[in-house]
This record gives structure tokens, C-alpha cells and sequence, in this order.
């Protein structure tokens, strides 16, 4: 049993199963270069659906309004409840699909790209429709670009509804436009563009001044989102002419939806994108505190293909520090549901079929009383790496009450074994103090649960 193989599904994937061999590094690059089976198998619906919804919502306030009566408000506003209801389990049943696609997939890799791309471009629904539609987002945005260039994923994201509604991008209108001399009301929104810079591309403290922070925002005006939650270009919200970005001069007196493209791959090629990518994705898998030569060997695969994404991959599994034992990284929530679940060896199709009661309490509750909140963090900077965030007084205890009962959490029966658990969680990676102290307990479920708890099925 190979110690780099065991980190190699640990580290870089969604963890160990009973079932499956522990995957090569070259396994993880194959299967992530073919087609993504998991997403048809556990099929999550896009943001698309959401226009009808809208249009229903809007259609149901039309009509109280005009039949004018108590009645008509009553029956509208039970009308909107339901669907809100029914948003809500959708959401549910999307988290279950999205545990499914980790416990049960042979691509593990893709499964941690896609939570690692969704928080580098963090959305947050704000309210209405929106508010439960971040696996949507992400099902339209970052799952299709894991193995591109950068700069497609980047446009991806950036233009979707979801991002303009939530940085506010939505209502900003450039200070020469059309609009703008309509409703001198109406002006522009730096937010998109700050945080385009801060968090996507450059990173903060990154090689540009406010003043460029602006001038991006101007190039960003005109991208809107439609009454029925689709995405515009609104010529009339746009600057016209050209626009002057990080030394390049571009546009011209009709605005179009080329110049976001160019301003954006602007970004997307620049050295210190590279720089800043690499080194996140560098501390998202390896370490909080990742060598200096992973990070520079990924950045050169990044100058050096134009930010083709799986190239960098391959640099950042290929370096020696990739998998160098112990693991480092403390599993945040989710990961720690997902690959208990995976350890333990149950069926996606088991997860996919619960019901969102099940997905609320077993799996969205133990997950907030170890401090994540699903879809829900603090900003656009997304969740902490850092270790200490995550491993907590509280959130410890919250991990500690969810192993020690996952009988109940999970609901499927638990090997009779926790010997056999614990080797087919860590395998190679349990130490001796571990193995013994599993071995001792006087319950299965209390094996099960001191494994789930130990510092190394913690981390990952």
C-alpha cells in the first residue's frame, strides 16, 4: 500500500474509498482531461431555469394588482411562498448531488477544482430567486472551465447573472453613456472591477492603483442582468469611445462586449495573475505555507501556456512537494462530510436520492456547528485557508458530536470493524497510537468515530 498514492487520493482528491484503488497522479491528470460523467449521472440544472420562476413570480404580483382584493394579495402571496419553498429544497437536493458527485466519483480532482474555482470566484445570493442559486452558478460558470484557459473561466465568471447581481455590477452605468445622461441618478459601481483585481486576478497589493480600479469599471459598464435573470449587454449603460487599462487602448465609439473580453484577458495574462493563482491553489492543496519552488513552477506553466489550466495542474502535482507526507491541510466542513462518507463507503446514488429534510439536518446542521454555512460565507473573499479558522474550540466540538454519532448523521450501518474503517480511511497514513486506540474502543461506532476525529483524518 503506497504512502504517495494514499496522499495523492487524500490531498488531492476527495479521499480514500473501500472500493476504489488509490488513484496515481496520473490518474487524477486522465480523468480530468476526459468527460466529466459525474455531472450527467448527478445532473445539477443551471441558472437558465430561473427565468421561468421569475417570470411566474412577476406574472402572480400582476394579477393581486389587478383584481385589487384581499383574496387576490392572500392567494399571490401563498402562491410566492411555495415556490420560495420549493427553491429551497432544490438547493437542498443540489447539495445532495453535489455529495453524491465526491463520494462516488473515480475523477476526484475535478470535484475539489470545482469547490476550489467556486470560492476563488465567490457569489453570495443576495435575496429572491438569487438567494439559492449559487450551485446553479456554479454549474454554468466554473464546473465547464476546470480545464481550460484562465481567461475563459474568468469571463465565465465574472459575466454571469449571479456575479453582477451580487457586487452590485448590475445598475452601473459608465459617466459618459446614454443612460447616464438620461438619469444623472444612475452612475458607476467600482465594486466588480475591485474585486476583479483583489481577489480573481492580480491579488491584493497587486501591481495597480485605484485609478485602475476605476478605469476598469468603466470598461465593465453595460454588463447587466435581464428582468428575467439572464445576461445583457446594455449598449445604453456602456461608455462609449475608447478606454485606457493597465497601458493598453482599446474601444471605440459604439461600445461592445469586446471590450470586457479585452480588458479581462488583460488581466487573465498578466504575470502577477499567474503569480497570485499559483500560489492560491498552492496553499488550497498542499500548505497554508507552501515552497517557494512549487509555486514558482506553477507560475512558469502558467506564463508559459498562456494560462492553460491543466498545465499548471500537472506543474503543481509533478513537484516534489505535492505529496511529501504528513498532510497538512485541516479539511474544511464539507470536506470533512464528503470524505467520511466516501470512507465509509456509501452510494451516491444512496445521497442523491434523500429527501432535503435529510440534507438540512444530517448534513447543512452538523456543517454550520462546525462554522461553515453552505453557499454562505462572509464576502467575496470566500472561506479561509488557514488552518486555525477551522479547527476551533467550538467548531471542533461540533466535528467531534457529528463522528461520534454518524451512525445517525449518514443513516446507513457502519462497518462491524473500525480496524478495517480506519485502513480504508488512511491506510498507510494511520499511525501506531491511532491504530491502537481504534482498536481499543469498546463499540464500533466509538472506533468509527475516534478515526473521524483523529488529527489525520482531519487533515487532508
Amino acid at each position: 500500500m503506497s504512502v504517495e498514492r494514499a496522499i495523492t487520493a487524500i490531498r488531492f482528491g476527495t479521499g480514500r474509498h473501500p472500493a476504489m484503488p488509490d488513484p496515481t497522479v496520473a490518474d487524477l491528470l486522465t480523468a480530468l482531461g476526459g468527460p466529466d460523467h459525474l455531472a450527467r449521472h448527478y445532473p445539477i440544472e443551471g441558472f437558465a431555469g430561473l427565468g421561468a420562476t421569475q417570470r411566474d413570480l412577476r406574472d402572480l404580483a400582476k394579477q393581486a394588482r389587478l383584481a385589487g382584493t384581499d383574496a387576490a394579495a392572500k392567494t399571490a402571496k401563498a402562491a410566492r411562498r411555495d415556490i420560495y419553498r420549493s427553491e429551497r429544497e432544490t438547493q437542498l437536493s443540489m447539495l445532495g448531488m453535489t455529495l453524491a458527485r465526491w463520494v462516488e466519483t473515480g475523477d476526484p480532482m475535478r470535484e475539489r477544482l470545482t469547490v476550489f474555482w467556486a470560492d476563488h470566484f465567490t457569489t453570495i445570493g443576495l435575496g429572491g430567486l438569487t438567494r439559492r442559486a449559487v450551485s446553479r452558478y456554479v454549474e454554468d460558470a466554473i464546473r465547464p472551465h476546470l480545464t481550460g484557459r484562465f481567461s475563459d473561466l474568468l469571463r465565465a465568471a465574472v459575466t454571469h447573472p449571479m456575479m453582477l447581481l451580487y457586487l452590485d455590477q448590475a445598475r452601473s452605468v459608465g459617466p459618459h453613456s446614454q443612460l447616464a445622461g438620461n438619469d444623472p441618478a444612475r452612475g458607476l459601481n467600482e465594486n466588480l472591477a475591485r474585486e476583479i483585481m483583489e481577489l480573481h486576478t492580480l491579488g491584493v497589493g497587486g501591481p495597480y492603483v485605484q485609478g485602475d480600479v476605476r478605469a476598469l469599471a468603466v470598461v465593465l459598464a453595460g454588463l447587466t442582468v435581464s428582468g428575467g435573470l439572464e445576461f445583457r449587454f446594455n449598449q445604453r449603460m456602456a461608455e462609449p469611445g475608447t478606454k485606457q487599462f493597465l497601458g493598453q487602448s482599446f474601444g471605440a465609439a459604439k461600445p461592445d462586449l469586446t471590450d470586457v473580453h479585452t480588458a479581462l484577458d488583460v488581466l487573465a495574462n498578466h504575470p502577477a495573475t499567474a503569480r497570485f493563482v499559483a500560489r492560491k491553489l498552492a496553499v488550497h492543496f498542499v500548505s497554508d505555507t507552501p515552497p517557494a519552488g512549487l509555486i514558482a513552477q506553477m507560475e512558469a506553466a502558467f506564463v508559459r501556456t498562456n494560462g492553460q489550466l491543466m498545465a499548471v495542474y500537472e506543474a503543481m502535482l509533478s513537484h516534489e512537494a505535492a505529496l511529501q507526507a504528513p498532510l497538512q491541510k485541516a479539511k474544511q466542513p464539507f470536506d470533512l462530510v464528503a470524505t467520511t462518507a466516501r470512507a465509509l463507503g456509501v452510494s451516491g446514488d444512496w445521497i442523491a436520492t434523500r429527501g432535503p429534510r435529510f440534507i438540512l439536518r444530517q448534513v447543512v446542521g452538523p456543517m454550520r456547528l462546525m462554522g461553515q454555512r453552505w453557499q454562505e460565507p462572509n464576502g467575496p473573499d470566500g472561506w479561509p485557508e488557514d488552518t486555525e479558522h477551522w479547527i476551533t474550540p467550538q467548531g471542533l466540538a461540533g466535528r467531534i458530536d457529528w463522528a461520534m454519532d454518524v451512525r445517525a448523521k449518514i443513516g446507513r450501518d457502519l462497518p462491524n470493524d473500525p480496524r478495517a474503517f480506519l485502513n480504508d480511511a488512511l491506510g498507510p497514513l494511520a499511525s501506531q497510537r491511532l491504530m491502537f486506540a481504534v482498536g481499543a474502543a469498546e463499540q464500533a461506532s466509538d472506533g468509527i468515530g475516534l478515526a473521524i476525529v483523529s488529527p489525520e483524518f482531519q487533515r487532508r
